[in-house]
């Protein structure tokens, strides 16, 4: 397999259409190479329109869903990004790349042992790979909160408040919200102190963050 070529192909064909047409981050995905952070077992479907299994329910987005949030969170070079579920370390690779520092916190202990290797060997040096229950966001001590960037990589039933109150004024939170099987990809901008705007990207359908807490459907 010529492995550049499936890789343009993959831009061209997949990514391209999908929206995404800001000429640094196609850049980007021809520098951070996809096939590094996927796992062994999965290194054949590195380029393809799929969500790639990382284990414990866990995954990968697609090739184009994770090109689009970058795209849409506009990351920039003096930013702090707090990414929810560091799966592979893939997602923050990238956003490393146009941020100052990123913290991604990983829920599972194999998978955060996964990414933080991955980062490591790629020689991406501002990354915390955290372990924890990120479903309430994350401000423990020591960390870059509030943050000016935040991505949630997993679907939630509803977006907690606690995110919100982690952005700073301009920040940018990119989100899932929904259940299956249609679901709401949105950015929130936190626009002042007290107010928020919230635009709708793209619908889709994965899987949810784990021990995220389920509204009842019960009214009284």
């Amino acid at each position: 397999m010529n492995i550049e070529k499936t890789r343009f192909n993959m831009i061209e064909q997949q990514i391209r259409p999908w929206n995404v047409l800001d000429p640094e981050v196609l850049n980007l995905l021809t520098v951070v190479k996809r096939e590094a952070f996927v796992p062994a077992a999965y290194k054949n479907l590195a380029f393809m329109d799929t969500q790639i299994p990382l284990g414990n329910g866990e995954f990968m987005f697609t090739p184009k869903m994770e090109a689009r949030i970058l795209q849409e969170v506009g990351v920039k070079k003096h930013e702090d990004v707090l990414e929810i579920g560091a799966g592979s370390g893939y997602m923050a690779a990238l956003l490393a790349h146009k941020a100052r520092h990123v913290t991604t916190v990983e829920i599972d202990p194999e998978l955060k042992a996964f990414a933080a290797h991955n980062l490591t060997v790629y020689g991406i040096g501002n990354v915390d790979v955290a372990l924890g229950n990120g479903a309430q966001g994350w401000s423990n001590k020591g960390t870059d909160a509030p943050y000016d960037v935040i991505v949630i990589s997993a679907s939630l039933p509803v977006l907690p408040k606690s995110f919100i109150k982690q952005l700073k004024v301009g920040g940018r939170l990119f989100a899932i919200v929904g259940e299956s099987p249609v679901m709401n990809a949105e950015i929130i901008t936190r626009v002042s102190d007290t107010a928020y705007k919230t635009v709708k990207v793209f619908e889709t359908d994965v899987p949810p963050l784990r021990e995220i807490e389920k509204p009842s459907h019960f009214v009284f």
